[in-house]
């Protein structure tokens, strides 16, 4: 009986080149597949990181803001700028699915050959690898944190402190490109969107029942995003304030004078606010003679950029419980106020109590197109009470944002009473001015179809 040693040198060189070939596939499908697992689970990490980070509520910023745990306070601070966390986060799991997608597509052209690998089959390879992907490592996850986010957030934080350095130049490259793209695109977008809202608005209006108090309602929200304080405060000129030196029997009969429940106080000027007094918190002390110190009781005022939109101003009003805040320019100095009450009138309107004078009025209205404004009136108001569009005066306002600010632009100078000009649909007749200031303007708004026939 021959030995099995005794067969033919070749094919015994390859079958033994056959089995280490075997051998070596064997392996290298094990190290990718073992590979493909632990980039799934870096992308669900990930994935399920960035779920926790900002889907933290109020209450559990506020436990890591003043927790002693040193992982605590690191979500917090990773969340002091979300933008840089956020594109830390995605520029990682970006790159993990990159490398996953890379080794699947490696796996199935070995298994299937370069030459045997059809169309077809590789759209359902790419298809199970996306399906896996999306599902092991994008939907699990966040549905897993859930319940789970404040321990998977910790436990995350110190990878993410350490990797945001490591990638900084990446986050930093990504973030300037989104500034500039915002910059550039995203003011004009959001504009677009209020004209498509004001559009919508006027053709629903025009089918609907709905009276004028309504229509004001509606259109002062839409607006209310885009308003900036200084198109709604009141002025320096108007504001009524305090001095410091003034003594409580002085104070008094100014307080009853004025009727206003808060009242600014200054030392030198209205440009050095040193407070806001509160009249209720006067009460108390009615009797006390002209030693009393009034001055303990002023609050700290609360003070606000002139470009501030009165959207976020309403919600600092509701966070630091305050209803005035002093209005100031680039400089430090004051040069307006502005209410809780004034906010809230852009969306409902004029709210007037017992205690408001009739003089306070604005306008008056002689015909559906014909108005008298006092000269300070802001343009705001005047396209509100109109109904015309707020950006009417943008081209030519300039800086001002008042009537009379409008006439001096327009008649390049302080006008004398009776001139008129035109602007596109408005005719201005100036009824009422001195050598310093306009304080009277007769306005006629043309309907666009007049203007049309006008132009036409």
């Amino acid at each position: 009986m021959e030995s099995t040693d005794s067969g033919d040198p070749l094919s015994y060189s390859l079958l033994q080149l056959l089995q280490s070939s075997l051998t070596q596939l064997r392996i290298e499908y094990l190290v990718a597949i073992s590979g493909g697992l632990i980039l799934l689970l870096l992308s669900a990490l990930t994935s399920g990181a960035e779920a926790a980070f900002f889907s933290l509520s109020e209450q559990e910023l506020e436990q890591c803001k003043t927790s002693k745990h040193p992982a605590e306070q690191r979500v917090y601070r990773l969340l002091q700028d979300p933008r840089k966390l956020l594109t830390t986060i995605l520029i990682l799991n970006n790159g993990i699915n990159v490398a996953i997608i890379t080794l699947f597509a490696y796996v199935a052209w070995q298994v299937f050959g370069t030459m045997t690998l059809s169309a077809g089959s590789l759209a359902v390879c790419l298809l199970f690898a996306t399906f896996f992907l999306v599902f092991c490592g994008e939907v699990l996850p966040k549905v897993y944190v859930q319940r789970h986010r404040m321990p998977l957030a910790r436990s995350m934080a110190s990878v993410l402190d350490r990797l945001q350095f490591l990638i900084q130049p990446f986050s930093w490259l990504l973030i300037s490109i989104n500034e500039l793209v915002e910059r550039k695109y995203m003011l004009r977008g959001y504009t677009h969107t209020i004209e498509e809202l004001h559009h919508s608005l006027d053709v629903a209006l025009t089918k609907a029942d709905t009276s004028p108090e309504e229509r004001k309602i509606l259109r002062g929200v839409v607006n209310f995003g885009s308003i900036s304080v200084k198109q709604i405060m009141r002025p320096r000129i108007d504001i009524v304030a305090f001095n410091t030196s003034m003594t409580f029997p002085e104070l008094m009969p100014e307080i009853v004078k004025w009727g206003y429940s808060r009242v600014p106080v200054y030392s030198e000027s209205t440009d050095h606010i040193e407070g806001i007094l509160y009249v209720k918190d006067l009460l108390p002390h009615l009797g006390k003679g002209p030693d009393f110190d009034w001055q303990q009781l002023v609050r700290p005022p609360f003070f606000v950029p002139e470009n501030r939109r009165i959207a976020d101003l309403f919600q600092d009003f509701k966070e630091k419980h305050v209803h005035m805040a002093i209005v100031i320019n680039e400089y430090g100095a004051t040069v307006g106020l502005l209410t809780l009450e004034d906010i809230v009138e852009e969306i409902v309107g004029e709210i007037n109590d017992e205690f408001d004078d009739d003089d306070d009025i604005i306008y008056s209205q002689l015909d559906e197109n014909t108005f008298i404004f006092d000269g300070k009136t802001s343009l705001h108001d005047f396209c509100k009470i109109t109904e015309v569009p707020f950006d009417a005066f943008d081209e030519v306002k300039g800086a001002n944002e008042t009537v009379a600010g409008l006439m001096l632009t327009l008649f390049s100078g302080i006008p004398r009473a009776g001139e008129a000009t035109a602007y596109g649909r408005f005719h201005f007749t100036v009824e009422s001015a001195d050598t310093k200031r306009v304080k009277r303007v007769k306005i006629n708004v043309a309907s666009k179809k007049e203007q049309y026939h006008k132009v036409g």
